[in-house]
């Protein structure tokens, strides 16, 4: 189920919608402080007039402020070492404020939630008096973190090498998690913006965000993507208290589902007499969202055909606080031959598929290494199953009918998901829970990446994800789902007019490309040699190790250089230890599938 299946139906702009909360580290230096001023101001003027928004801040003391007096602001201050009485929220809601000491570094990030959450839930409390009504809409926390949570509960040491760092780790996470879950209980989603040089220790803050329905995201600063992120976060819509139920006939069975939930248990689902539904309680739900399942037959199938019933059934605030149910039912046909079922594979769908499994597995920085030798396992497996040996050789052929799924794979490998071409476990920790979540066309991306070249006249042409991409005189948009870098060829850069036009031209390619994407990705642009275009190199297949004959075969473009392009092209690489793709294959006693 991904964000182009027919059970999600987009809620038009007339809503009520819930209230917004946006927490903000006040330990920030002042030029992150100024970025995020920035993106908070874009934030705001984006939001409809009748979106209600409240600014709470955190330190070691939780301040929230009250800008209903018009030019008078003030604040009403809590101490962050402790979970809120319900006597200091009463007085924060009703009146008559707190005075607690100066504040500090420290940083109380989980008691800050705990307010929010008491300010979203206070006016409930008098629903059933009939005094205060609720406003409509689900609720939304947005966190503006530029650190850990370092004080008061959730909190861990500023130091790893604290001596009891990892049993306060194990604290933090669990009571973390709990929150996380009290906030999806009352439909509230708890997303973590962070941004800056401090390790946020994402560990900690991930239960929370993904227990409530919510995302983490690191940003490199407050600018421009943090702000897009911020503006897109707050105004996501998402239906709460999710069930999806998965039914298909007696000779299948469900073995894994991946995607924003956990297994239901059975008293919180009805089920049909007799029924064997697999039910999963759904985080939250969300159109960037999406479940891969896994099935397996209980033996021979004799019927022509196999059912699937895939049942959602949410609440959505949005919409006059209806309950809604979606209900789409399908069958496949049943064949009788090998060559008739390879036919039948979708191979980008079988990539991410299989990249999900994977990946799920890949929770350590040892698990990930481990995984990317699983995948040559695979792929081997995949070919020798149903592949065929070379005539006259001891290489097996890959299947052609799944031509680009050993390419997609060997992406996985190399790339930022199980490789190590980004610098820290946090960031490859934040990446996978983001895949592993995301809908299909932002999985296929965050996978495999998508080039794009820049020709003369403003037309663009799509090529292989390879180096051979790099020629000098060139611009290359790369889109690699969550950032999204314009490369700009020395010769090129050299030339200010055409470098100005190439990048005024791609610019607007990479914001069309991203213009509904939630996370946004980073947009990067820079030249060939300079140190950001490492980013864009270690991302491309090192095609330029292939011989001749081969890199035409999947890189037509070539042909069209002239010799002394081609001469130049070649000379322009550095020698380095990674494989291409066809060294890879052939490293496997595998032939090297022809470009589909």
């Amino acid at each position: 189920m991904g964000n182009r299946q027919p059970g999600f139906v987009p809620v038009s702009d007339s809503r009520v919608s819930g209230p917004i909360f946006i927490l903000i580290d006040e330990c920030l230096d002042e030029a992150h402080l100024q970025h995020l001023q920035g993106s908070l101001h874009a934030v705001v003027d984006s939001l409809p007039p009748t979106a209600k928004i409240g600014i709470i801040t955190y330190g070691r003391t939780v301040s929230v402020y009250d800008f209903s007096e018009g030019a008078a602001v003030s604040a009403d201050v809590l101490p962050g070492n402790k979970s809120p009485t319900h006597e200091s929220l009463k007085a924060l809601i009703y009146g008559t404020g707190l005075s607690v000491p100066e504040v500090s570094r420290d940083r109380c990030l989980g008691a800050t939630v705990e307010v929010a959450l008491g300010l979203i839930q206070g006016p409930s409390v008098e629903l059933s008096r009939g005094i205060i009504k609720r406003s409509g809409g689900n609720c939304r926390i947005l966190v503006c973190a530029g650190g850990p949570s370092t004080f008061g509960p959730g909190s861990v040491p500023h130091s790893v090498k604290h001596p009891n760092y990892a049993y306060l780790e194990k604290t933090a996470m669990k009571w973390m998690e709990s929150l996380g879950h009290e906030a999806q209980r009352h439909s509230t989603v708890v997303d973590i913006l962070c941004a800056g040089t401090c390790p946020v220790r994402v560990p900690v803050l991930q239960p929370l965000a993904k227990c409530s329905g919510g995302v983490l995201l690191l940003h490199d600063d407050f600018g421009e993507a943090f702000g897009v992120n911020l503006q897109r976060a707050s105004t996501r819509e998402a239906g709460s208290h999710g069930l999806f139920e998965i039914r298909c006939s007696d000779n299948m069975l469900v073995t894994q589902v991946i995607g924003p939930g956990e297994e239901a248990s059975p008293d919180s689902h009805e089920s049909f007499k007799h029924d064997s539904s697999f039910c999963i309680h759904m985080h939250s739900v969300e159109e960037t969202h999406s479940f891969s399942v896994s099935m397996e037959t209980k033996g021979d199938i004799k019927s022509d055909f196999v059912y699937f019933q895939f049942a959602i059934r949410y609440s959505n605030m949005h919409v006059h606080q209806a309950e809604i149910t979606r209900v789409i039912t399908m069958r496949l046909q049943t064949v009788d031959g090998l060559p008739a079922y390879l036919a039948s594979v979708q191979d980008d769908v079988a990539s991410v598929i299989i990249s999900k499994r994977t990946v799920l597995r890949a929770r350590t920085a040892s698990d990930a290494v481990d995984m990317r030798l699983s995948i040559d396992e695979r792929v081997k497996d995949i070919a020798l199953k149903f592949g065929s040996q070379a005539p006259k050789s001891k290489l097996y052929r890959f299947p052609k009918e799944l031509a680009s799924l050993p390419e997609c794979l060997f992406h996985l490998k190399r790339g930022p998901l199980l490789g190590s071409i980004i610098g820290h476990e946090d960031e490859r920790s934040v990446l996978r829970n983001l895949f592993l979540n995301a809908s299909f066309d932002l999985s296929l991306r965050m996978l495999a990446p998508r080039c794009i070249m820049h020709r003369e006249g403003g037309t663009f042409e799509e090529l292989p994800a390879y180096d051979l991409a790099m020629q000098s005189n060139a611009a290359v948009v790369l889109d690699h789902g969550t950032d999204i870098f314009i490369w700009l060829g020395a010769e090129l850069a050299a030339q200010e007019g055409q470098s100005a036009a190439a990048l005024a031209a791609c610019r607007p390619l990479a914001e069309e490309l991203s213009e509904q994407r939630f996370p946004a990705p980073r947009i990067l642009s820079f030249k060939e040699g300079s140190s950001q275009a490492r980013y864009f190199v270690s991302r491309l297949i090192p095609a330029h190790k292939d011989p001749s004959y081969e890199q035409e075969s999947r890189f037509p473009q070539l042909r069209t250089l002239s010799p002394d392009q081609r001469a130049r092209l070649k000379s322009s690489f550095i020698h380095f230890d990674d494989y291409s793709f066809c060294e890879w294959m052939r490293g496997l006693k595998l032939v090297p599938p022809e470009p589909s």
